[in-house]
């Protein structure tokens, strides 16, 4: 694919570059810098600015929520936030812009559909979120809230719905944040009278097992078993 002029990414974005080497830079996909590399060629992936653009993102939108939403509580903002910076979000936000055109892939991450890619996309995003910010110097943390915040406020009021969390809801928002991830709940036994049975199910995270969990229903043992699974990727 013949690549694309970033001038008409940074008319998209309403934001021109002083330092062009950072837009490339967050535009470089490691598959192709590793092939310049390869031919003893200088090349920087984006990786880097991800790092940088993750925490810039998470600093942006903590701080709108907690400002546009003074009455709710920290449960509430952090289900919030998770909403609007997960993987699929993020990578929704980058084809809004058409940022795939621009990237800079190797051949083989271009044949397999890079440009596409949830994940890739999702990164990209957040390498540009933090070339807008390093580029724009002092003014940066004020530039890049004016270019995320309108994804934010346009993901909240066209796709976020408020529901009342339980332990197997916040865990399956957890996991749906990584493309590909399979969570299922598996009943692998039961004991007791009719009257009072005892079950025992498993949380298989692709077919792995992230949680154990006994109730007197089946719905019991599976929320026990996503709590099980929360604490053990930290979230409880």
């Amino acid at each position: 694919m013949q690549q694309m002029d970033m001038s008409l990414l940074e008319k998209e974005i309403g934001y021109v570059f002083r330092k062009k080497e950072l837009l490339r830079e967050a535009l470089t996909h490691s598959s192709y810098a590793n092939e310049l590399k390869a031919k003893k060629k200088e090349a920087v992936c984006n990786e880097r600015l991800e790092f940088l653009g993750d925490a810039v993102l998470s600093a942006v939108v903590s701080e709108y929520l907690f400002r546009e939403y003074s009455d709710l509580p920290e449960g509430e903002l952090t289900q919030r936030r998770k909403a609007v910076v997960q993987s699929s979000a993020l990578a929704s936000y980058a084809r809004a812009i058409g940022l795939g055109q621009y990237l800079y892939l190797g051949n083989g991450e271009e044949k397999g559909g890079g440009r596409a890619r949830q994940s890739t996309l999702e990164n990209t995003f957040e390498a540009l979120i933090a070339a807008i910010y390093l580029d724009a110097g002092e003014a940066g943390p004020d530039t890049a809230r004016s270019f995320v915040l309108p994804f934010i406020q346009k993901e909240l009021a066209e796709n976020y719905s408020p529901i009342s969390t339980d332990p197997k809801t916040e865990l399956q928002q957890l996991i749906q944040q990584t493309e590909g991830d399979f969570l299922e709940y598996m009943t692998v036994g039961e004991s007791g009278p009719d009257h009072n049975k005892v079950f025992r199910v498993e949380a298989r995270l692709n077919s792995n097992i992230i949680g154990r969990g006994t109730g007197k229903s089946k719905r019991e043992a599976e929320q026990n078993a996503a709590m099980e699974a929360l604490r053990l990727f930290g979230e409880l």
